[in-house]
């Protein structure tokens, strides 16, 4: 039985709204054709992940979600308003945690605080201490970054990114680095976080088991260039387990469709 993409409702409903969008990277030895005519909405509080192969446009399309590339052709909507650059209400989570290591992990994540300019640094600090206790690390706040493993690293690193209280949360491959148990233990954090605050959050992923532990929905994309070749929804009830049967007849599913796609462009 073949799933049934969702329908996430209009552009004007839509907390992101992408619309036709494209892109090539050109120089001088050759011109790569990275999106082509990419359309997708995304609503409040909505948790998507977007899988596919290396090269279909996965980070390319996040980029320009967060403002930091400009397509060539379409645009995004964010609430409505057209992306035109990065700013908080959109905060990119990396695959690495890119911490300062001159900074504690307190340090760090108030640093990510200097986006807003509403607060005193006694409510900065107050606020980086909420978000430490929300990923546990409150015992560790005055910890160096050398100090931390790579998975207490990646928790800062999400603290930082919470933090500042964006709107729309954009992860690309924050657990590719990372072992397998440390993965799975993060997986729990993020869906109990994201239970308690609703974030709206877009994660890129290769694993597609990941993208259906996480995702509310599961976008498929393929390359050569990147579209969006099939929608997914996850009707799965939370908490999630990456070992469960029903989670794996899902992941089953999207890995031969994204198999099927992927025969079809080396056939081409």
């Amino acid at each position: 039985m073949t799933l049934t993409a969702r329908s996430t409702g209009t552009a004007s409903a839509a907390k992101l709204a992408v619309q036709g969008v494209s892109k090539w990277f050109r120089t001088p030895a050759a011109t790569v054709h990275a999106l082509d005519r990419v359309s997708l909405d995304v609503a409040d509080g909505e948790f998507v992940c977007l899988v596919g192969p290396s090269g279909c446009g996965k980070t390319t399309l996040l980029d320009i979600i967060a403002g930091l590339t400009k397509p060539d052709e379409g645009r995004v909507l964010a609430d409505d308003r057209p992306v035109e650059g990065p700013g908080r209400e959109r905060l990119v989570m990396f695959q690495e945690p890119a911490l300062f290591p001159w900074l504690t992990v307190l340090g760090n994540v108030m640093f990510g605080l200097k986006l807003r300019d509403d607060l005193t640094n006694a409510e900065s600090r107050r606020i980086a201490h909420e978000h430490l206790h929300l990923v546990g690390l409150d015992e560790f706040a005055h910890a160096n970054v050398h100090e931390l493993s790579g998975g207490m690293k990646q928790r800062a690193a999400l603290a930082r990114a919470l933090a500042p209280d964006p709107r729309v949360l954009l992860m690309d491959e924050p657990f590719g680095s990372l072992d397998a148990l440390t993965r799975e233990q993060l997986y729990g954090d993020i869906q109990r976080i994201w239970a308690s605050h609703r974030k709206t959050i877009i994660l890129v992923t290769h694993n597609v088991r990941e993208a259906v532990c996480l995702g509310d929905r599961v976008i498929l994309m393929s390359g050569n260039p990147g579209r969006i070749r099939e929608q997914f929804p996850i009707p799965l009830p939370r908490p999630r387990d990456i070992n469960s049967a029903a989670l794996s007849n899902h992941a089953a599913q999207i890995t031969a469709a994204l198999k099927g796609y992927m025969a079809g462009e080396v056939a081409e």
